[in-house]
């Protein structure tokens, strides 16, 4: 279970502290799928870094299974069983799938079978794949499903992925969502997923709307998301008489 208490962020702005996010709290039960959506600058990203360790928190208290991990940087987070899937993935020029599945799962060299296990679940073949460098040749879509891979190798009991949609084809979106549902739907770990996107918002147990560094909604997808088109809506004049006569 992930506890979020009270966590506020602030950086320094010249003379003044200009506050990213403000005073909050959450708790995340075991083998949830959460989806962090709102608009772009809410604080949705930077929330999702403090809790890998990627910003420390000005002030609040961070705890994963019932242990504060708040001084605790990124590598004790990840020996935790906590992982982070990048928006734009790192590629690794010379390092092969292999390699990089290998690496993160901790054995000496893993087998073809078990590479084979990671790989078809985020719908890829093992034979076209496991020789391959993690370079610029594989396109985006093909390196966050690698990505996704490599944090299933790693049986990490919280995955968060930011904004995985994001520099992707629709094929590869697809099979994005898949993946995400059959790793739901097995109940291994907790998914913290940032999103814009209804397809992926919908798969949520619960939505949680940041906005201006605080939690603005929070609910089940179903109640959220008419929230949503309406705040979108309310952004717009043209789009709110549109809407009305409909």
């Amino acid at each position: 279970m992930l506890e979020l208490k009270s966590i506020s962020y602030a950086v320094r702005e010249g003379d003044s502290e200009l506050g990213i996010l403000n005073n909050i709290s959450l708790t995340i039960p075991d083998h949830r799928l959460v989806v962090f959506t709102g608009p772009n600058g809410g604080g949705k990203t930077t929330l999702a870094k403090i809790i890998m360790g990627l910003v420390t928190p000005t002030s609040g208290q961070i705890l994963w299974n019932g242990q504060d991990i708040t001084s605790l940087g990124i590598t004790e987070r990840a020996r935790l069983g906590i992982s982070y899937g990048f928006q734009q993935p790192p590629r690794f020029k010379g390092l092969t799938v292999r390699d990089l599945l290998t690496l993160a799962h901790g054995e000496e060299k893993l087998s073809k079978d078990k590479c084979c296990q990671y790989l078809t679940r985020v719908g890829l073949c093992a034979n076209d794949y496991l020789d391959r460098e993690v370079d610029v040749s594989l396109s985006g879509g093909e390196v966050k499903r690698i990505e996704i891979a490599s944090i299933l190798a790693r049986n990490a009991q919280l995955m968060i992925f930011d904004e995985p949609e994001a520099g992707i084809d629709l094929w590869s979106f697809a099979r994005l969502t898949e993946t995400f549902e059959q790793i739901h739907a097995a109940g291994t770990g907790t998914m913290i997923i940032i999103s814009h996107q209804e397809r992926i918002i919908s798969l949520a147990d619960e939505v949680i709307v940041v906005g201006d560094g605080s939690i603005r909604h929070r609910g089940a997808a179903a109640e959220i998301l008419p929230q949503i088109l309406a705040d979108t809506l309310g952004a717009c004049p043209v789009l709110t008489k549109e809407a009305k006569t409909l």
